[in-house]
């Protein structure tokens, strides 16, 4: 197999966390925009992730967060958001920069992107890494007809297309 000096898989991932960023930031100016709310998970001991010692002890590897109603401060930057969110009542700031997102999904229109870790997210010692990082994982749902006749069955998933399935063989 060739080497792939370009290294498509990276920038397939970078533009796809480039999606993601921008739907963060047009929800920190513009609010959230019907229905539309987000989960969005992340490892939470990557680097530069933010969170309490008592979020981290109650998620050790990863967290989920949901964006709808009640989150405040959303800012986001070229390489992290950062936002307000209650967790029983009380009141955290959580930090998550882009290369440690896991998932992101918009259940409103069923529509998520999936990625695998980027190397920089994850705190491997570097002897364990591979010398060539696995593409990243992308999983993107149809959005939902606007007639549809018949609502989508809940167990309807999406198809998970790994980047190197395009490439040659």
């Amino acid at each position: 197999m060739a080497t792939d000096h370009i290294r498509y898989d990276v920038l397939a991932r970078d533009a796809l966390r480039g999606v993601l960023r921008r739907v963060l930031a047009d929800a920190a100016e513009h609010g959230l925009p019907g229905e539309h709310h987000f989960f969005i998970t992340f490892l939470s001991t990557a680097e530069g992730v933010k969170l309490s010692p008592r979020l981290l002890a109650q998620y050790p590897e990863e967290m989920t967060v949901i964006l709808q109603h009640q989150f405040w401060d959303l800012v986001v930057t070229e390489d992290r958001f950062e936002v307000g969110l209650s967790f029983g009542g009380i009141p955290e700031r959580l930090v998550v920069p882009f290369n440690s997102i896991k998932s992101f999904f918009d259940p409103s229109v069923q529509f998520g992107l999936q990625f695998e870790p980027s190397d920089a997210a994850t705190e491997t010692p570097a002897a364990n890494l591979p010398a060539v990082p696995a593409p990243s994982a992308v999983t993107v749902a149809a959005p939902a007809a606007e007639n549809q006749e018949e609502p989508a069955k809940p167990s309807e998933g999406a198809e998970v297309v790994r980047l190197d399935r395009f490439r040659k063989k």
